[in-house]
């Protein structure tokens, strides 16, 4: 901390309190040069998580916009609310842990189609035809049918025999 008086970089701290209310610290030093005394105040300064849009504008993070929007997709399906809160989680989690404190909206989709389609097939549709924004009928088909299609290659099912009595 440089003293206000002569410049000089070091002093000492001679006392130290939190504020009422218990968003800074303030603290009384003195200069280690001229003895003079200062008063400094601490106080964190939170940069905000941003979601960068298609557009490229950037909004604050906001987790129950992401948990609204898995609601209307999860309607009626057979999904706990604490799968959803796992989900909502995880996007918080990659927003916290990116470089900038940033993510996109399309990261932050990609993610959630993910979980969706491992976890309902329906509910991902139903987030995909809004998030991928289909133009029409066919897209949303050829969506569908990757899906379909999925589902058919999946593990072999061991076909059903009759049980010996």
């Amino acid at each position: 901390m440089r003293c206000p008086f002569c410049g000089h970089l070091e002093d000492k701290v001679v006392d130290s309190r939190e504020s009422k209310e218990g968003d800074s610290i303030r603290r009384r030093r003195e200069c280690l040069l001229c003895g003079r005394r200062f008063t400094s105040y601490e106080r964190i300064d939170e940069i905000p998580y941003m979601v960068v849009k298609k557009d490229g504008r950037r909004e604050t993070f906001e987790r129950h916009k992401i948990m609204n929007g898995l609601l209307r997709a999860c309607e009626k399906r057979p999904i706990s609310a604490a799968q959803l809160e796992a989900i909502v989680n995880e996007v918080e989690k990659n927003v916290q842990d990116s470089h900038d404190r940033e993510l996109s909206t399309s990261m932050i989709g990609k993610i959630i189609m993910e979980r969706l389609k491992a976890l309902d097939k329906v509910a991902y549709v139903r987030f995909a035809s809004v998030y991928l924004e289909f133009e029409d009928v066919s897209e949303f088909m050829t969506e569908l049918k990757v899906l379909v299609r999925a589902r058919d290659n999946g593990p072999a099912k061991k076909p059903r025999t009759k049980s010996k009595r």
